[in-house]
């Protein structure tokens, strides 16, 4: 179902985050419930799968907060370069519904893996579930530096 990336090592994992291997066309690596959306909106589901992911989609809905209704500039590529959520440890409850979406991608021969991180990056939201981070490698864009005039 997936490939474990233990980011944290010895120390005690914080962060969980269900995503592609692949980077997308936008170069961000989809999370797990676009990854199914995807397969829906391609018509790719049969009908006891799409009825499996309209049910829990809307539970999540109501289960937690989407932090792009708090923020709408959240994924914002310029804002927020490669902005990603990780479930929390206290997402017991929603991390239980999990496994449904994974055999869904199963089914279709998605690739789906699950990293393991104390430190997922720059926190730009944080909920009782949930944070919204920013890779630290994607922090703060690189800029180019202006030359610098001879004999100025």
């Amino acid at each position: 179902m997936g490939t474990i990336d233990d980011a944290g090592g010895s120390e005690t994992v914080r962060y969980v985050r269900f995503q592609s291997p692949h980077r997308n066309t936008r170069g961000h690596f989809t999370g797990i419930f676009g990854l199914v959306n995807n397969l829906a909106r391609e018509g790719r589901l049969s009908d006891e799968q799409e009825s499996f992911r309209r049910s829990n989609n809307s539970w999540y809905d109501i289960a937690y907060t989407d932090p792009s209704t708090v923020d709408p500039t959240i994924y914002d590529d310029e804002t927020n370069p490669g902005a990603a959520a990780w479930f929390k440890p206290s997402a017991a409850h929603l991390l239980a519904r999990v496994p449904g979406y994974l055999e869904i991608l199963a089914a279709h021969d998605v690739k789906c893996v699950v990293l393991r991180s104390t430190d997922p990056g720059r926190v730009i939201y944080e909920d009782d579930v949930q944070v919204v981070a920013v890779p630290h490698a994607l922090a703060v864009p690189a800029r180019p530096i202006p030359n610098a005039i001879a004999g100025d």
